[in-house]
C-alpha cells in the first residue's frame, strides 16, 4: 500500500509525490463536511476523500480494510459503474486515519427498530442519525456495515464525477453538458471529438460538481455481476502487502509477553537473555515485557527464556467458576427488554418446553498473528497497522507514547483475518510504545500465536433460559431470559447481548426477551456476528424444541411463524425447502437440521446434513439461502456465506477458550482448532434479493451454523445439544 503521509493541514502525500494535476470528487448530504485529509499541488483544488484523477489515471481511497472480504473491489464498482470506467480502469488504497472517512451507517443501526419491520421512514431516519459518525469520529469497517455505508454514497461519488467530467468538456467545446457522452474514462461529443478524465483533470478542478440522479439497477453494468478482484493478482503472486510483510530500512524485531492472567507484573529476570546475541534490548511493559532482537524468532526465544513472576488476576480462576456467576446474575436486575409482545405470564394452556443453553468463551483465532509496525521519535511517530478502526488506532498509539495525534501517522496494509479482533486498538499500542524505547528505529512487534490466543478480547460465555408453550401445534408463548458480559463500554439498557434473540420475525403472540449483564473481568470484544453468534443458537435451538414439542416439521413450523411476520423471510426459508428437496424424514444415518437466523438486516437459512460414517459423524452438505436486497457482487456474497458458516460451525464444534488458575488453557491451533478442506461441507448457495434495503454480508452467514448442525445431530442422535461445543457431546470427524 502507497504511504499517505501528513504534511501540513489538510495536506496528504500519496506515494513519494502529492496529487499532482490531481483532483477528487463526490458529494455528501449535509453542508457541513469533515475536513478533507487530500489535497494536489499548486491550483489544483480536492472536492472529495474518496477519489482523485491523476497521470496515473482513478485511484480510489477508501476507508474499508480488506480482510478477505472483497469490499475493495465491491467499493470500486460502486464508484466504477456511475462513473462509467472499467473496474480495471481504477487503482484502490486504504485512506489514511481522517474523520471524513466515517462510517455512514452504524449508528443509525442502533435505533431501537425491529430491522426487519424497517419503512422508508425509518430507513431515512437512520440515514440521518448515521451521519453521526462524522461527529463522532467513528471510521471503521465492521458490523457488516461496508455494503450500507457505500451503496449510495460510493455511487453519488461515481456520478458527480462523471458528470463534472462531462461539464469540463461541454466548457472546453462550447457545448451542452447533455449532448455529452462517457464511457471507459473518456468524454465525447456527437461530433467524434473526445478527451480522457486524466487530461480535463485541471479544468473540472475547478467547477462545482453539478446535482446528478442515480441510475437504476436495470441500468447498471458491473454491479449485480461477479467481478475479479482486484486485489486478486497481488495474494496469487505472493506482493500483497500484509502486516507482516512490512519491512523498513533498519528495521528491528520483536515480541511481547504478557500476563496469562491479565494482571501485572511482579518483577523479572532477563540477565541471562540480555547476554544472547543478536538481542537489542528488553523493555518493561509493567504488565509484561518486550524482547527487541534481530530478528523474530530471536526475539521469541528470547521472551519464552525470561524469568517473570506474574501477579494473580483479579476475577475467578475457573471456567465453572465463570458460569457460576452467570447463573447468580440471573437474580439481579433485567439490563433489557427490547421485546415484549402480549403477557407471557398469563396461563396457557397447552405443551410447556423449557430449555438452558451454555456458551463458552471464543477466540477470534486470525491466521496472521496481530502485529504493527511503529518508527517512533519525539516530535511524531509512523505506525504500519492492520486496523480495522484506524482513527481509533492512531488516537490510541498517539495516547500510549506520549504524543499529539495529529503527529502520527498510521498506514492501513492488508488483514489476515480480522473477525473483529483488529478493531482493538491493544496491538497497536503495544507496538507504539516498544518502538519509544528505541527512537528512530523502526521495530515491528509480532505477537506469538501463544500470546494471540491467550491475550484476545473474547467473545463473552452465555447462558440463555427459555420456556415456551405450544398448543395444537401453534407457538403460542416464547419468553427467554440471557446473561453475558457486554462487549460495549455502555451505561444503561444493552441490546446487543441479546441480538438474534429478540429481533427474530416470528409471529409469535406472546413474545418477550429480557438481558442480564454480568461483569467477568476478563477482557471481551466483538466476534464475527458478536451477540447473534450466541443467541443464532439459542433462540433456533429452541425455536426447533418447540417444533418437535409440537409434533411439527422443524421447516414448516418456522415457515409458519415467518409468513406472519415479514415475507422476504418466509421466501428464504422456502428457497431453502426447494434446495434441499425437503420432506422432513431422513434415511437411517442420516440427519438432517434447518436454522433461521435474522441478523444484519439480512436473514439467512441454513440446513445441514450429517452421516454417521460408523467412525464418526461427518458433516457432509450446507444448503444457505439468503436475501441481502442487492447482491451487489454475487460471487463475493456467495464467498461470504459459506466462508461464515465454516466460521460458525468451527466454533460450534470445537471453539473454546476455558481457564484454569486464571490462565486461558489454550494455546494454539491444536489447542484451538477450526474446519478443514477435507472435513468441511459441500455448500449449495442461493442468494435473494427481495429485501427492501441492502443488508450486511460478512457476519449473518455465521449465527445459523451452530443450530442447523446441533438440529441436524438430534435429528440423527436423539440427543438435543445446549451446550458447544458439540465435540463434548457426539463423535465428529474433525
Amino acid at each position: 500500500m502507497s504511504r499517505i503521509g501528513k504534511i501540513a493541514r489538510r495536506t496528504f502525500l500519496i506515494g513519494s509525490a502529492a496529487i499532482a494535476g490531481g483532483v477528487a470528487f463526490g458529494v455528501y448530504k449535509y453542508n457541513e463536511d469533515p475536513e478533507n485529509p487530500l489535497t494536489s499541488e499548486g491550483d489544483k483544488a480536492v472536492l472529495n476523500p474518496f477519489v482523485f484523477v491523476d497521470e496515473n489515471g482513478i485511484t480510489l481511497i477508501t476507508p474499508k480494510a480488506e480482510m478477505g472480504q472483497g469490499v475493495h473491489t465491491t467499493w470500486a464498482a460502486l464508484i466504477a459503474e456511475e462513473l462509467d470506467v472499467e473496474l480495471s480502469q481504477i487503482n484502490v488504497l486504504h485512506g489514511p486515519p481522517a474523520v471524513a472517512y466515517y462510517n455512514s451507517a452504524l449508528m443509525g443501526l442502533a435505533l431501537p427498530f425491529l430491522d426487519y419491520e424497517v419503512g422508508k421512514f425509518q430507513d431515512n431516519l437512520r440515514g440521518y442519525v448515521g451521519e453521526a459518525g462524522k461527529l463522532l469520529g467513528i471510521q471503521l469497517t465492521g458490523g457488516s456495515t461496508s455494503m450500507k455505508d457505500g451503496f449510495e454514497r460510493m455511487r453519488l461519488v461515481g456520478a458527480s464525477t462523471r458528470e463534472t467530467f462531462k461539464l469540463a468538456a461541454a466548457n472546453r467545446w462550447g457545448l451542452d453538458r447533455a449532448d455529452l457522452s462517457t464511457s471507459a474514462g473518456m468524454v465525447s461529443s456527437s461530433d467524434g471529438r473526445t478527451a480522457t478524465y486524466v487530461e480535463l483533470a485541471a479544468e473540472a478542478a475547478a467547477l462545482k460538481p453539478p446535482k446528478v440522479d442515480l441510475r437504476s439497477p436495470n441500468e447498471w453494468r458491473l454491479l449485480g455481476q461477479s467481478q475479479p478482484r482486484v486485489d486478486m493478482l497481488a495474494k496469487v503472486t505472493g506482493t500483497a502487502e500484509f502486516g507482516a510483510d512490512i519491512r523498513v530500512p533498519g528495521m528491528k524485531f520483536a515480541t511481547v509477553r504478557m500476563n496469562p492472567k491479565r494482571s501485572s507484573m511482579l518483577r523479572f529476570d532477563a540477565s541471562e537473555t540480555e547476554k544472547m546475541a543478536g538481542v537489542e534490548r528488553i523493555v518493561d511493559l509493567g504488565d509484561g515485557i518486550a524482547v527487541i532482537a534481530s530478528n523474530t524468532w530471536l526475539a521469541m526465544q528470547a521472551a519464552d527464556a525470561i524469568e517473570i513472576t506474574w501477579q494473580d488476576a483479579n476475577y475467578v480462576e475457573t471456567t465453572e467458576g465463570f458460569f457460576d456467576q452467570l447463573a447468580q446474575g440471573f437474580d439481579g436486575e433485567v439490563n433489557a427488554t427490547p421485546r415484549e409482545e402480549g403477557d407471557v405470564e398469563q396461563g396457557f394452556a397447552g405443551t410447556e418446553v423449557y430449555a438452558e443453553y451454555k456458551m463458552p468463551f471464543l477466540a477470534h483465532s486470525t491466521m496472521e498473528p496481530m502485529n504493527a509496525t511503529a518508527l517512533y521519535t519525539a516530535e511524531a511517530m509512523t505506525i504500519w497497522s492492520g486496523s480495522q478502526a484506524p482513527l481509533s488506532a492512531r488516537d490510541s498509539a498517539a495516547e500510549a507514547v506520549g504524543l499529539a495525534p495529529e503527529s502520527v501517522d498510521l498506514i492501513v496494509p492488508y488483514l489476515g483475518g480480522a473477525f473483529g479482533r483488529r478493531g482493538e486498538t491493544d496491538f497497536s499500542d503495544l507496538a507504539a510504545r516498544v518502538a519509544k524505547a528505541m527512537p528512530g528505529v523502526p521495530i515491528k512487534t509480532t505477537w506469538s500465536r501463544e500470546e494471540d490466543m491467550r491475550h484476545d478480547t473474547y467473545r463473552p460465555p452465555a447462558i440463555a433460559r427459555f420456556k415456551g408453550v405450544v398448543t395444537e401445534g401453534e407457538a403460542v408463548m416464547l419468553d427467554g431470559q440471557i446473561i453475558s458480559q457486554s462487549v460495549l463500554d455502555l451505561d444503561g439498557a444493552n441490546r446487543e447481548n441479546v441480538t438474534g434473540s429478540f429481533d427474530q420475525p416470528y409471529g409469535i403472540p406472546n413474545y418477550r426477551i429480557r438481558g442480564y449483564l454480568a461483569e467477568l473481568g476478563v477482557p471481551t470484544g466483538f466476534w464475527r456476528s458478536v451477540g447473534a453468534s450466541i443467541n443464532g443458537f439459542v433462540f433456533d435451538s429452541f425455536i426447533d424444541e418447540m417444533a418437535h414439542a409440537a409434533g411439527r416439521d422443524p421447516l414448516e413450523f418456522r415457515l409458519e411463524l415467518v409468513r406472519r411476520e415479514h415475507a422476504p423471510s418466509a421466501t428464504v426459508l422456502e428457497t431453502l425447502k426447494n434446495m434441499t428437496n425437503w420432506t422432513g424424514q431422513t434415511p437411517d444415518g442420516i440427519g438432517r437440521g434447518v436454522a433461521f437466523t435474522y441478523s444484519f438486516g439480512t436473514p439467512v437459512a441454513e440446513a445441514i446434513e450429517v452421516q454417521d460414517t460408523g467412525n464418526g459423524i461427518k458433516i457432509a452438505k450446507c444448503w444457505i439461502a439468503a436475501d441481502p436486497g442487492f447482491a451487489l457482487d454475487p460471487s463475493i456474497v456467495e464467498a461470504q456465506l459459506f466462508g461464515g458458516a465454516i466460521y460458525g460451525l468451527s466454533a460450534a464444534i470445537m471453539g473454546e477458550i476455558t481457564f484454569a488458575d486464571g490462565e486461558v488453557e489454550q494455546y494454539n491451533f491444536p489447542d484451538y482448532d477450526a474446519l478443514r478442506m477435507h472435513t468441511a461441507p459441500e455448500f449449495d448457495v442461493r442468494i435473494l434479493e427481495n429485501n427492501k434495503f441492502i443488508g450486511g454480508i460478512g457476519e449473518p452467514g455465521t449465527p445459523p451454523a451452530a443450530p442447523a448442525l446441533a438440529n441436524a445431530l438430534f435429528d440423527l442422535t436423539g440427543i438435543r445439544a445446549r451446550e458447544l461445543p458439540l465435540i463434548k457431546t457426539f463423535d465428529l470427524i474433525t
